[in-house]
């Protein structure tokens, strides 16, 4: 497995999204969630994401408990902000210092581990300054309890202020053929001019660019999923049509769509203008991982790029991300 730099953080070219192996994503597995991590470390994929709020809670204990005795291969990161009671109850967005620290100290005690690769603020708290934060995430780097900082659906001056204070080593956004919102909002450009690198979740759409889901009866009643705007109703159909455009594409290649999606992502590190970008596809079994490992052999062309930029121009998508997106890009 190739590995990209973050802004000094050296990770696989391809990691691993943890989240849907215990919640939002239908039911879940742990046992096979457990081998899918393992396996992912055994391909070279070993740069994992998880966060406090997936679970809620538990799937750091997942995560820890999958990487026993093999920390040394991993980077690891997570995330604060989305503050959760242990029923799931959602207590809103908390950047203030004094819960950063304590987001932090119980990450560190369910992962098992004495210090965190790369800590996440995961969403912008609009009460708290941004500097403020930042400034707690200052002293734990300085406490040596995390290596590196980032931040996760936050505006280009947001990021510019965060960096002022402590370095951002990544950002974190959803970034795929069908949400590119990244190369014309600023974001790209902030990253690029600073140094930062990129980290882009949900690189296949949420699983529709995997090409699997043909309607709403391809998810179970618990997955999230059904309530995005991307999965209803004329979106739905329309969005189709651009998995469809992909697939063509991907036929002609001999890889599925979901590999061509993810290979197309890691492509964008080396076009002008753009960070360096590093997928974290999510996965809940051994089998559909290793086929997303398959596609960081996959080399595209500038035809291919071309192509595919012509099937999924941005903006191709219909609906927004999220039922709420007055927590993204403050």
């Amino acid at each position: 497995m190739r590995t990209r730099n973050l802004d000094g953080l050296t990770v696989s070219a391809l990691g691993l999204g943890c989240m849907g192996m215990s919640e939002f994503y239908g039911t879940s597995d742990e046992a096979e969630a457990e081998r899918t991590i393992q396996r992912a470390l055994d391909l070279g994929i070993t740069f994992l994401d998880t966060a406090d709020m997936y679970g809620p809670f538990t799937n750091e204990r997942l995560v820890g408990k999958a990487i026993a005795g093999r920390r040394d291969e991993v980077q690891l990161a997570t995330k604060f902000g989305n503050e959760r009671t242990p029923d799931g109850g959602r207590l809103g967005i908390n950047g203030k210092p004094e819960y950063v620290r304590q987001a932090c100290e119980a990450s560190l005690q369910r992962l098992g581990v004495d210090v965190i690769d790369l800590y996440y603020q995961h969403r912008v708290d609009p009460s708290v300054p941004i500097e403020d934060t930042w400034g707690a995430l200052r002293e734990l780097v300085e406490e040596g309890k995390i290596r590196h900082a980032g931040i996760s659906e936050a505006a280009p001056e947001t990021i510019r202020r965060a960096h002022a204070v402590q370095p951002v080593t990544a950002v974190q956004t959803e970034y795929s053929l069908w949400t590119r919102d990244p190369e014309e909002n600023g974001v790209f450009g902030t990253c690029t001019e600073l140094g930062i690198g990129f980290v882009a979740y949900s690189p296949m759409g949420r699983g529709f660019l995997s090409g699997r889901i043909r309607s709403l009866d391809d998810l179970e009643e618990n997955d999230f999923r059904r309530h995005n705007p991307r999965f209803q109703g004329e979106n739905f159909v329309r969005n189709l049509e651009l998995v469809d455009r992909v697939r063509e594409i991907a036929d002609a290649k001999g890889v599925t769509p979901g590999q061509l999606a993810l290979a197309w992502v890691m492509a964008q590190s080396d076009r002008a203008g753009k960070p360096s970008i590093v997928p974290i596809p999510g996965t809940t079994r051994v089998a559909h991982l290793e086929e997303n490992a398959a596609a960081a052999d996959i080399e595209l062309t500038e035809e291919d790029l071309r192509r595919l930029d012509e099937a999924a121009p941005v903006g191709a998508a219909v609906g927004d991300r999220y039922p709420d997106m007055s927590s993204l890009n403050r």
